[in-house]
């Protein structure tokens, strides 16, 4: 029953390969616990003291709160999807809730190290070169995610609108705005682009001239961020979170923002005004009289 809800999830949900990946990994997990400590195999005979006593066990292993949530998650929707289908009666993951975890807020460079890296970073004057400027540069203008950056193609670029097509979660197509700064780093790159032989799939290429994957990403990011910043984290979503918080700082209305994140709810986005009011706090501390 685990393929029935995995095909569930790709062909009627329309999750990303990557959720999927995980909500499988999560439940083999949780079959391999229970046929260790109960001796189960299916799911019509699972109780919530089975459901619970792997939570206690994800915590003893020190999993953290985050992880173990998500594992929670997983468990849930696949409960819920067996009773809904009428493959159970009663659904024993109904009374399990997910863990308290204090939010944090999101890490963002400083509008001095985001001048920084889009105005005095040195890149080579070659493919990979402008390829890896690009990189940065669409990461930050567009707050777009990893997953969307690496299966963008040269045909949802458009230059002369000004917009950039992007396919999201659930695979959700939106618009999002480009401007002139970007647009000349993209032609600039696609001179470079065009005058490769090999065909090309993608947009952005590793240096073999295949695809890209999300370490080799990392890497790069890693490599200009260590640059200009000391946060600890330094990796692509740090950009997507400094888009955000920037744009809100300049005034930009928060369903605007939530659009071109693609988020789905607006909870998701409100979490970087937090980011906003202690910036507006700390002024208020060192400007008022009486604060």
């Amino acid at each position: 029953m685990v393929d029935k809800f995995l095909n569930y999830l790709v062909y009627e949900k329309r999750v990303s390969q990557h959720t999927s990946l995980a909500y499988k990994k999560d439940l083999c997990q949780f079959f391999t616990f229970l046929k260790a400590q109960f001796q189960l195999n299916s799911a019509q005979e699972v109780i919530h003291n089975h459901l619970r006593a792997w939570v206690v066990s994800l915590l003893e292993a020190q999993l953290n709160s985050v992880s173990v949530n998500r594992k929670i998650a997983s468990l849930k929707s696949y409960f819920k999807f067996l009773s809904l289908r009428g493959f159970i009666t009663k659904n024993p993951a109904s009374r399990i809730r997910p863990l308290k975890i204090e939010k944090k807020l999101p890490s963002f460079l400083r509008l001095s190290e985001t001048t920084f890296l889009l105005d005095h970073i040195k890149y080579e004057n070659s493919f990979s070169g402008k390829r890896d400027q690009l990189v940065i540069e669409l990461l930050y203008a567009s707050g777009i995610r990893l997953s969307e950056l690496i299966n963008l193609k040269e045909a949802d670029v458009n230059t002369y609108n000004g917009t950039l097509k992007v396919l999201g979660k659930r695979n959700k197509e939106r618009l999002i705005p480009i401007n002139e700064f970007l647009i000349k780093t993209i032609k600039s790159y696609l001179r470079a682009y065009k005058s490769e032989e090999k065909s090309k799939a993608y947009l952005l290429l590793t240096d073999k001239k295949r695809q890209m994957y999300p370490m080799f990403v990392y890497r790069l990011v890693q490599k200009y961020l260590s640059q200009i910043t000391t946060l600890k984290k330094r990796s692509p979503h740090i950009l997507r979170h400094t888009f955000a918080t920037h744009m809100l700082d300049k005034g930009a209305e928060l369903n605007a923002v939530k659009e071109l994140l693609g988020h789905t709810s607006l909870a998701a986005t409100q979490i970087y005004t937090h980011n906003s009011m202690e910036k507006l706090k700390k002024t208020f501390d060192q400007a008022h009289p009486k604060a």
